[in-house]
């Protein structure tokens, strides 16, 4: 059974795929080794030390299966073409912040590469949801936890920097 589509940048999906070669690869064999020498410690039903590398052994396990399922089921950003005028995903946004006075940039991404600290929003959050589809110039209202914001659409940009990372705006 496949899963639910994971919208991914060129750059998140090669930074998964590294992720699921260093568990595979590296992770794996240190875990085996660990189990080896917690085993030489005898007696493995009263093994901390066995049963806390059994319990790591586990997480790097389903990690794996996490990630080969993201990998199987991406769709990238990077194929879609960016229209300058209309907010999307896969693309950055630079608004005015009408109550604040400032300006923010977000890059709208998949879930899986949402990242807040970085302006990094997924195309499922609230902010995202009420800018997508909406034209540059556009008033946009969102309702948060925190309240109402209200934002002008400035530009729509590309989601890559020359950098291969979104490029935030000065506030």
């Amino acid at each position: 059974m496949e899963g639910k589509e994971v919208i991914l940048s060129a750059e998140g999906l090669r930074k998964l795929e590294q992720e699921l070669e260093h568990l595979k690869s590296v992770r794996r064999r240190e875990i085996a080794e660990r189990i080896k020498q917690a085993r030489d410690f005898g007696d493995i039903t009263e093994n901390s030390e066995y049963e806390n590398v059994k319990n790591e052994q586990a997480f790097i396990e389903g990690r794996i299966l996490t990630l080969e399922r993201l990998i199987r089921n991406a769709v990238l950003l990077d194929d879609l073409p960016v229209n300058r005028e209309m907010v999307a995903i896969g693309c950055r946004v630079r608004l005015q912040d009408l109550d604040g006075g400032g300006t923010v940039e977000y890059a709208i991404v998949g879930s899986a590469e949402a990242d807040p600290r970085e302006n990094r929003i997924s195309n499922e959050s609230p902010v995202a949801r009420a800018l997508i589809g909406q034209r540059v110039g556009s008033e946009v209202e969102v309702v948060v936890p925190a309240g109402t914001l209200h934002y002008r659409i400035l530009e729509v940009l590309p989601l890559v920097s020359a950098l291969g990372d979104p490029q935030p705006s000065p506030s």
